[in-house]
Parts: C-alpha cells; sequence; structure tokens
C-alpha cells in the first residue's frame, strides 16, 4: 500500500536537502549549444523534425506524450545524449530494461523515421540528442502547449548506463522528499520540478504504477462527500485489480482524465481535488512537507500562462544537462540506436 503522507520523517528532510545541495554536480550551463548551430549545415533540419512530428501526432495524439516521456528519461540518467535510444548488444547494456523505462517507454520508431529523413537531407550531421530535444518541444505545441527555443549542438554518447537509469530517474510511488533530491540533483529548483511534473498533463500511467495509490491513499486525499471523485476512484478500480492479474498488466489509465491529449493546466487541478493517479504527483500537494510545492500547484492551477511560462524555461534547463563525456568521446549516430562502428 502507499506510505501514509504523515509517515515521512521530519529529521530527514533538512538533512536530505543540505546533502543534495552539496553533492549536486551537475551544470546548466553549457556554452556548447547554439540557437543556429544547423544553420549552415542542415538548415532544413528543424523543419523536417516539426513536419514529421505533424504527421505522427496527428495520426497517433499519444505519440506527443511519449516522444516527451522519451526525452525525460535521456536527459535524467546521463544527461541529453540519446543514451536512452541505444538498443541493447553484447557489449553494451542498454538503458529500456531498466524498472522505470521497460515496458512504459515507446515512439523509438518516431525517432528512427526522423533520423532517416535528417539522414537523407544532411547525412552525418544532426545528433540523435538534438533531434530527441527538439521532436519533444515540436511533440508539445502539437497537443497545445508552449513553444520554447531549442539549443543545439550536443553530440550522442557512445555508452549508457543501467544502472543510473535505476536510480536517477524518479518513480511513481515516490514520496515528495526523495522525489525533489533526484531533481535537485539535477540542479532544479522545486518550481522547476513542480513544473516539469506537469508533462503528466498528457500521457497514460500502467497500472502496476498507479494500483498501491488508489487502493491505498487516495481516499485519504479526495474529498470523500464528492460523488464524481468517488465515482472516478471506482472507475479506476475496475480496471485494475488490488492483486495483479493478466488481464490488467498493460491496463492504461490518463494522468489527467479532465484533458488527457491537451497539454493545459488541468493536471494541476486534479491534484488540489486529490486525485493525482500517482503518488508522486499527489505529494506535491498533499504531503506534510508540501508547504511551496502546494503553493505552486495552486497557481499553476489557476494560471495555465504561468505554467506553460514555467515550463518553458524548466525544459531547456533540462535540456541542458550535459554528459561531459560527449565534449570528447561524442558522436552523431548514423542509427540511434547503436554506436557507430
Amino acid at each position: 500500500m502507499a506510505k501514509p503522507h504523515s509517515m515521512e520523517n521530519p529529521l530527514f528532510f533538512p538533512l536530505a536537502l543540505l546533502i543534495i545541495f552539496t553533492i549536486g554536480i551537475t551544470t546548466h550551463a553549457n556554452p556548447t549549444l547554439t540557437l543556429d548551430y544547423y544553420l549552415s549545415s542542415c538548415p532544413n533540419a528543424l523543419d523536417i523534425v516539426r513536419k514529421e512530428m505533424e504527421c505522427i501526432v496527428q495520426s497517433e495524439p499519444r505519440m506527443a506524450a511519449s516522444v516527451l516521456r522519451l526525452h525525460f528519461h535521456d536527459c535524467f540518467v546521463q544527461g541529453c545524449d540519446a543514451s536512452i535510444l541505444l538498443d541493447e548488444t553484447i557489449t553494451l547494456q542498454g538503458e529500456k530494461k531498466a524498472p522505470q523505462s521497460k515496458n512504459s517507454l515507446r515512439g523509438f520508431d518516431v525517432i528512427d523515421r526522423i533520423k532517416n529523413k535528417l539522414e537523407s537531407e544532411c547525412p552525418g550531421i544532426v545528433s540523435c540528442a538534438d533531434l530527441l530535444t527538439i521532436a519533444a518541444r515540436d511533440a508539445v505545441i502539437l497537443v497545445g502547449g508552449p513553444y520554447w527555443h531549442v539549443p543545439l549542438g550536443r553530440k550522442d554518447s557512445i555508452s549508457a548506463s543501467y544502472i543510473k537509469a535505476k536510480t536517477n530517474l524518479p518513480t511513481s510511488d515516490q514520496n515528495l522528499v526523495p522525489l525533489m533530491a533526484k531533481f535537485m540533483f539535477h540542479g532544479f529548483s522545486v518550481t522547476d520540478m513542480v513544473a516539469l511534473i506537469g508533462a503528466h498533463t498528457i500521457g497514460l500511467a500502467r497500472c502496476k504504477n498507479f494500483r498501491e495509490r488508489i487502493y491505498g491513499d487516495f481516499e485519504g486525499t479526495i474529498d470523500q462527500s464528492n460523488p464524481i471523485s468517488q465515482s472516478y476512484l471506482e472507475k479506476l478500480k475496475s480496471g485494475c485489480s488490488a492483486i495483479p492479474t493478466a488481464i490488467d498488466e498493460n491496463h492504461t489509465t490518463a494522468m489527467d482524465y479532465v484533458t488527457p491529449y491537451i497539454f493545459d493546466n488541468s493536471f494541476y487541478q486534479i491534484l488540489l481535488r486529490g486525485e493525482g493517479l500517482l503518488n508522486s504527483d499527489q505529494e506535491m500537494y498533499s504531503s506534510l512537507f508540501g508547504i511551496e510545492t502546494k503553493k505552486i500547484v495552486r497557481k499553476f492551477a489557476e494560471d495555465g500562462l504561468a505554467f506553460f511560462n514555467q515550463f518553458s524555461d524548466s525544459m531547456v534547463k533540462m535540456g541542458n544537462i550535459i554528459n561531459p563525456d560527449t565534449i570528447e568521446t561524442g558522436e552523431v549516430r548514423k542509427n540511434c540506436r547503436f554506436v557507430n562502428t
């Protein structure tokens, strides 16, 4: 069952934040990235990505969330270096089978499709890391979200890290303190964290990621006198049994049941009602330690423009997380799934 919010150790909270600020090693200053990086070498690069994403999202709106999630999972492991795209080989253990990624990531074929177009236009020029970063921005725009400028010039990693994928990525069942730790390690502020998690306004979650929540403290965060909230909970339980079965193993539910395929601020309004699907989401509003996050959730719930502006800024910040190894050994992969030979 999901842990009650009151069970968090208050002595751990200030100590954890002190450690986080001390050991956080990632910097967002990346002077190698520029807005006009492909201006001369591949001037049509951004247009190619945009046109492909338009066709892809039009045919399958859910793919917008899938591409955005790929970008998150890439940047949070060892920087925005396209390591998440690498297939496992005899000599390389990939990140795709890490617990937080296995059976939850999709869209790899979409990246392949766009990469093939770019290689036809400008062979060996546009990195997979840049491709994924641009595609994530365009995915958000195509479902009603904000625009932001994408600094470019990333190189692709020749390695991946299964271990970091297991430890660096947030999990759906986390309480607020460890959730904050994973964001602050990368240099994000609390405001950045609340804004970036707002990406859950689109996309689906699998039953196994919210089972403990709906059979745990869901009733403790909603207004139990509200028949709509009660009806929503019953609907969730009808598709996700308390004991795992083969039937509900792949059952998915929208994290924003109001506007599941529109990028807006209704996700935060759901949190105000205590109806957050994932424990890690609802913690931002319901945790005893959520004094600051609660204020930010309320602000974004009331002001969609404030959410859009902050999300744009925070996405640029995330896109600037570098893998320092790529400065020396990075490459532009011909195929995003494999290191060049």
